[in-house]
């Protein structure tokens, strides 16, 4: 099922991401358009900090991204180049500040999340995926050289309804304050 004549009124379970800047956010979803197979491509390029989180907890989510980012300046973190993902591939992150927003997050919720979003996410964003592993090695090997490492910022949390395919886009919570994450 695609989810596209999902019923908005239903509740549905939260999606919380990290934001990535505008030029990096733009060449990933660059790279999605041209791998990921285009039959379940119906997400614009993404990092996952949590995948379902239950939809009663929508205002307390709300209220505590908003106060993160009231609070926080925007997250450094560290692009490693490919990452291999066995049947895809993704592009590799690092940032040791935004799994500690994770951490604050998870402690927040916990009792609330799914076995999936009760493990520290590997930060990355998916560019191919449920492909065979030959196609997998053939971009790895291809993207390489051409995917080289650099700093950037997260720029904030996005927060999501997830309705069976594309996800309905509920706010984006920009990083706007001073503190670092350790402060």
């Amino acid at each position: 099922m695609s989810g596209q004549g999902a019923d908005k009124s239903l509740p549905a379970p939260l999606v919380v991401t990290a934001l990535l800047p505008e030029s990096l956010q733009s060449r990933a979803d660059q790279l999605r358009q041209a791998h990921f197979p285009p039959e379940r491509n119906f997400l614009k390029a993404h990092v996952t900090l949590f995948h379902a989180l239950p939809p009663s907890c929508e205002a307390e989510l709300r209220a505590v991204l908003a106060g993160l980012a009231r609070e926080h300046a925007p997250v450094p973190a560290y692009l490693t180049g490919v990452m291999k993902l066995g049947r895809g591939t993704a592009l590799g992150i690092e940032s040791e500040d935004m799994l500690a927003l994770w951490d604050r997050l998870a402690d927040r919720f916990h009792g609330l999340l799914t076995p999936q979003d009760e493990h520290r996410p590997r930060l990355h964003v998916t560019i191919q995926n449920k492909v065979s592993l030959e196609e997998a090695k053939a971009l790895q090997t291809e993207l390489g050289p051409r995917i080289l490492p650099r700093e950037f910022a997260f720029r904030g949390f996005g927060l999501f309804a997830y309705r069976g395919g594309p996800w309905e886009p509920l706010r984006d919570f920009a990083f706007r304050g001073q503190a670092r994450v350790d402060d």
